[in-house]
């Protein structure tokens, strides 16, 4: 049965978003008498809780199941990061989810932000564990690269799935490939960090600042 209210909350959730989510909402989708949630669940903050650990483990699968193929190194850690783009532009809702709900919505629940904070850093760990270890990227320059890929990953999603800019999908792969290559180099091997990172993080801010996020 708890089963059920996972996937119900879940449905609910790519559908209309953290809006739609109450207890009566799950259970009349579940087709369980509502009071039966309390039985497996807190509140309703820890199952959306579980719900975002699920979108995440799906995430990470659907991106493993798309670069498979390539050789590890800095072009699987492109590849990885590309493909998390793609997962989210074919479920927009659950980027809403992660990256348009305010803190407060989620009940203040430290682990489900700490969880969407590290969602990108999560999926691309291995990779770059794999460059660090094997002196494709120096280790101290890691975090600071992490933040830029990070800030830009969702600065340009964000424009373009609600903005729609730039205005066609394949305008916007040209732009993240070409700011992905920036930051994690054009070639095999080779790591560019922008000297200062706080410069990268003001520019993507800057470009945020018009952009009604609730």
């Amino acid at each position: 049965m708890k089963g059920y209210f996972i996937q119900a909350t879940k449905d609910i959730l790519k559908g209309e978003g953290l809006k739609g989510v109450s207890v009566r909402n799950i259970a009349q989708q579940a087709g369980y008498s509502y009071s039966t949630i309390y039985n497996y669940f807190k509140d309703v903050n820890d199952l959306v809780f579980v719900c975002i650990s699920d979108f995440q483990k799906e995430c990470e699968s659907f991106v493993a199941e798309q670069t498979k193929e390539k050789p590890q190194g800095i072009d699987r850690l492109k590849a990885t990061v590309v493909s998390y783009v793609n997962y989210f532009l074919e479920y927009p809702g659950i980027f809403d989810l992660f990256y348009l709900a305010k803190v407060g919505d989620f009940g203040h629940k430290a682990a489900t932000i700490d969880l969407i904070n590290g969602s990108l850093d999560a999926v691309c760990e291995k990779e770059w564990n794999y460059c660090a270890s094997h002196g494709l990227v120096k280790v101290e320059e890691v975090e600071r690269i992490k933040a830029q890929l990070r800030y830009t990953v969702i600065g340009m999603l964000l424009l373009y799935l609600n903005r729609r800019f730039p205005s066609s999908y394949s305008e916007f792969m040209s732009q993240l490939t070409m700011q992905i290559n920036a930051i994690l180099g054009n070639e095999e091997g080779t790591v560019k960090a922008v000297p200062d990172a706080t410069q990268s993080s003001s520019l993507v801010q800057n470009s945020l600042i018009s952009v009604n996020i609730r």
